[in-house]
């Protein structure tokens, strides 16, 4: 069995008590007639969604309520790339996409980043022969990974230039075949709509033909923008004749423009347009590929006798497919590559810094720096700087035999046998704090342990300075280090209702813990996982008295500015004190 080191978890205010199957009051850890259903269940299905660790936890100043991460409202700041660290611009997504478009690229057999090698290829023949011209290569470019040797001319693929790859790679196929990209069919299509009628068509179905051979080559996005153009110019002229389904054309379902007019029906604003012709002429289907008419190719026989052919290794995975851009692989396969030879490039994914906000109040909480290099924060409200944090040690008492080993972190507990655990809380804040503790009794679940906190209220000193801290007399700290000085704890004997030891900002208690024993009787399940662990739910009050700042909602012509102001802050955390051995 393997041993756990102590631990303290914190629950958000923001998770659903009723889903823990109690409810839970925030203003007691007991109900008033001294019952206690109210406790919280560490054990609970839900209890792990609602559970954090003080460092992932942040703080609202204007709520003066705990937030973690299920709860805060996230606020888009930066995109940039991970990879040249350049930020991109958000009015450039939609046009580019989510992916960086200079030279980042990742291999797409083991997602290493790629770097852009050169390639001399010998000058041709008619070169040597010629005494005018010098031999001088001619260099080409290729993607190379540094990790699996993978080289973009595997595919195909090779560049005229070390900068711009993004932009080359859109033109390539694999094989190096040419393609328009979307910007260049974009102007292209532009320039033809200014010649107007039947010409700008009959050109385009021209250009759409010469981009592809044949209909089963065109790629996903030359569809689209053939379909585009073909629609277009079919809502265009609504007397066209109806050459797909003659029973349906006086009704216009068999035309996309159908679907054009109900969504006017709720966008336009009028349900009965007086300028809105009677009828709408039917338009006909696509016909060619010229028109953004695809056939599906559902002949796979090829792909099934290369893949007898081939090796398990030559075949993509899912994640390999799935990282694939889309459009830009195999065309008749709509971009699903199916064998590492038909693999791309993979630009890189951008990422983004946020900020973020209450959901209450929406009060910025964090917020990053604008830029890109550097990792700081503007403002990060975390909640270790605001409640106190808890640390847990094994503390060792004398017993009749003499002085008591040394506790190691992470021993095995005893069962049925008395434990001293020490709790130290530290004050972050610069002012003094009043903490109340509220434990139950026996601990939830099959096998309840005995739970006795010693000393449940204390009051912590403020945060000041370590040399102010230093010219001060103070005897509760002078005894403290005398303690401390004089060797080990086990010459102290613990009191109720008195702290272990204090220091200049923290204060520590001591908490007696009866492991229960985990001996399973005839009938009981056998143990589930990690319920040998003893974790002890704890309720934890904090009042402190806090200057008015002259805020709107705390002063007024009436309130006086020396006055202070009273805050608490109540929730619950679990404290996870060990395993408890078995047997």
């Amino acid at each position: 069995m393997a041993p756990l080191n102590p631990y303290t978890y914190i629950q958000c205010p923001c998770s659903d008590s009723a889903s823990l199957g109690r409810p839970t009051d925030l203003t007691s850890p007991t109900s008033a007639d001294g019952d206690e259903d109210n406790t919280f269940d560490p054990r609970a299905p839900r209890a792990n969604f609602s559970l954090y660790p003080l460092e992932y936890l942040l703080y609202c100043e204007d709520c003066h309520q705990i937030r973690c991460p299920r709860c805060i409202a996230e606020e888009i700041a930066t995109y940039y790339c991970p990879s040249c660290l350049f930020e991109v611009p958000s009015s450039n997504l939609k046009s580019e996409g989510n992916r960086c478009t200079r030279s980042c690229f990742q291999c797409p057999i083991c997602i290493g980043p790629l770097s852009v090698t050169s390639i001399e290829t010998p000058p041709p023949s008619s070169t040597l022969l010629s005494p005018d011209h010098a031999a001088t290569p001619h260099s080409t470019y290729s993607l190379i990974c540094s990790y699996c040797n993978w080289s973009s001319t595997e595919i195909g693929i090779q560049f005229d230039k070390p900068n711009g790859i993004h932009a080359q790679l859109a033109k390539l196929r694999n094989g190096g075949a040419s393609r328009l990209t979307a910007k260049e069919r974009k102007e292209r299509r532009k320039e033809l709509s200014h010649r107007g009628g039947e010409a700008a068509v009959a050109a385009a179905a021209a250009v759409a033909a010469n981009e592809s051979s044949g209909g089963q080559d065109v790629d996903l996005e030359t569809q689209f923008a053939n379909l585009k153009l073909f629609c277009n110019s079919q809502l265009a002229d609504p007397s066209a004749a109806d050459n797909g389904f003659s029973s349906l054309g006086d009704l216009g379902f068999s035309s996309p423009s159908s679907l054009s007019r109900i969504m006017n029906l709720y966008t336009g604003g009028k349900l009965h347009d007086p300028r809105a012709k009677s009828k709408l002429g039917a338009m006909r289907e696509a016909l060619a590929a010229d028109e953004g008419l695809l056939e599906s190719n559902l002949n796979e026989s090829s792909l099934i006798t290369r893949l007898h052919q081939s090796d398990f290794l030559d075949t993509a995975s899912s994640t390999q497919i799935c990282s694939q851009p889309p459009n830009l692989g195999e065309p008749h396969l709509h971009g699903a590559s199916r064998f590492n030879s038909s693999l791309r490039p993979v630009p890189y994914l951008l990422r983004t810094k946020r900020s973020k906000r209450c959901p209450v109040c929406r009060h910025i909480i964090s917020k990053p720096e604008a830029k890109v290099q550097t990792t700081r924060f503007r403002i990060r409200l975390v909640a270790g700087s605001y409640i106190p944090s808890i640390s847990i040690r094994r503390l060792n008492l004398p017993g009749p035999n003499g002085p008591a080993a040394p506790a190691i972190l992470g021993d095995l507990l005893d069962p049925l046998k008395p434990v001293h655990f020490l709790l130290t809380f530290k004050n972050p804040i610069f002012e003094s704090l009043k903490v109340t503790l509220g434990a139950p009794a026996t601990t939830p679940g099959r096998f309840p342990s005995k739970v006795t906190v010693l000393c449940p209220q204390f009051d912590i000193d403020a945060n000041t300075d370590v040399w102010d801290e230093a010219l001060k007399d103070n005897d509760r700290e002078s005894s403290s280090r005398s303690r401390r000085r004089a060797g080990t704890e086990s010459q102290f004997q613990v009191e109720v209702g008195k702290i272990w030891e204090r220091g200049r900002n923290w204060v520590s208690i001591v908490v007696e813990v009866v492991p229960a024993s985990l001996k399973l009787e005839a009938g009981q399940d056998v143990l589930k996982e990690d319920e040998d662990v003893l974790e002890i739910p704890m309720f934890v009050r904090i009042e402190w008295e806090v200057e008015n700042g002259g805020d709107d909602a705390t002063s007024g012509p009436g309130r006086d500015k020396d006055q202070k102001e009273k805050r608490e802050l109540a929730y619950w955390c679990v404290l996870g004190l060990g395993r408890i051995k078995q047997g």
